[in-house]
């Protein structure tokens, strides 16, 4: 019988709900039994929870920031047999008392099997009607446009392209793009990203999509930078060239700084270069290049500044230079999920 994405992921998003409901009220013999049947009820459930499982079981490994605030119930942990034939990690019956860090690490590894196999590889319906250009991980995208501009689009990114007779408008809606824009005095080219508006007459820049923020950082000539919502006349509200870059969160906060024009676009050649950057941030970046799933469990150990150049080429190695340099650790959970925690 052939299992479909929609299988393994309906699966995977009951696994996780088990998990919670397991953990919540493991003495429960009623919830356990529904759950047993369901766990009978299909290998692909099997397999689904066999992952879940593995995920809860490496959580529990990571040490507690504050040990002695935490109680563990009495008696020894499950173990749930394999539908194939062997042992399947289960889930232990501990519970915190004191502070939420092992409650993150539940709720990280929830979300990463609610996500599973589907949302990972399948683009968003979505995006795709909305946007006329995607890429997936890993793969870059050169775009010709009608006036002798290009585009080069940056993994797991996507734009939306509208010209008319008298304008030149791209919208990058997600992730990075590098624009090389042929001078038209009459047409001026302008990107839109979320809450700021770029606009130019003909420069080389790159703009890019965070969770949290936009930024646009110019190689050569210059830009102008402004509120996404202002009008076009009067959206020009700072001017930045080559080597200057702005950055604008959701809250319209901006920050501004400069770095060596060649490295603007770094992600060209292959390199993430960061300068003082949120660690979150760069592991963003290197998710666009890993086929599978990174989940950053600690939000506060992700807040730590980072600085480095790192090489896309192999994102696992990477993850590991980043994160272990902070003191964090990478556990690669299977081939397709990767956990980073702090210390």
């Amino acid at each position: 019988m052939t299992t479909s994405d929609e299988d393994r992921k309906k699966a995977a998003t009951e696994a996780a709900r088990w998990l919670v409901s397991l953990e919540e009220d493991p003495d429960d013999a009623s919830l356990r039994a529904r759950f047993d049947a369901w766990l009978a009820t299909s290998p692909v459930n099997a397999v689904a929870w066999r992952h879940t499982a593995e995920i809860y079981d490496l959580m529990e490994k990571v040490p507690p920031a504050h040990a002695e605030h935490w109680r563990r119930r009495a008696g020894a942990r499950d173990r749930i047999a394999s539908l194939q034939g062997r042992d399947m990690p289960a889930l232990r019956q501990a519970r915190p008392a004191g502070p939420p860090r092992r409650r993150r690490l539940i709720v990280a590894a929830v979300m990463a099997m609610a996500a599973c196999l589907a949302v990972v590889l399948l683009p968003s319906v979505l995006l795709w009607l909305e946007a006329d250009h995607v890429t997936s991980t890993a793969e870059q995208r050169s775009l010709a446009l009608q006036d002798g501009s290009t585009i080069r689009l940056a993994p797991d990114s996507a734009v939306a392209i509208d010209y008319t007779a008298d304008r030149r408008l791209v919208r990058l809606i997600r992730g990075e793009a590098f624009f090389d824009v042929a001078a038209m005095p009459s047409r001026p080219f302008r990107v839109v990203a979320r809450n700021l508006t770029v606009t130019v007459l003909g420069t080389h820049f790159d703009v890019r999509l965070g969770e949290d923020e936009a930024v646009v950082a110019v190689r050569q000539g210059r830009v102008n930078v402004g509120p996404a919502s202002t009008p076009a006349r009067r959206a020009a509200t700072e001017r930045l060239d080559a080597g200057n870059w702005m950055r604008i969160d959701r809250s319209g906060a901006v920050r501004r700084g400069t770095v060596p024009p060649n490295e603007v676009g770094a992600w060209l050649d292959g390199q993430i270069v960061a300068r003082d950057r949120r660690l979150s941030d760069v592991v963003d970046d290197l998710r666009r290049y890993y086929a599978g799933m990174i989940v950053l469990a600690d939000r506060q150990f992700g807040e730590q500044a980072v600085s480095g150049v790192y090489n896309v080429a192999d994102p696992v190695a990477a993850m590991r230079a980043v994160v272990g340099a902070h003191g964090g650790v990478v556990h690669q959970v299977s081939p397709w999920i990767i956990v980073v925690s702090g210390s």
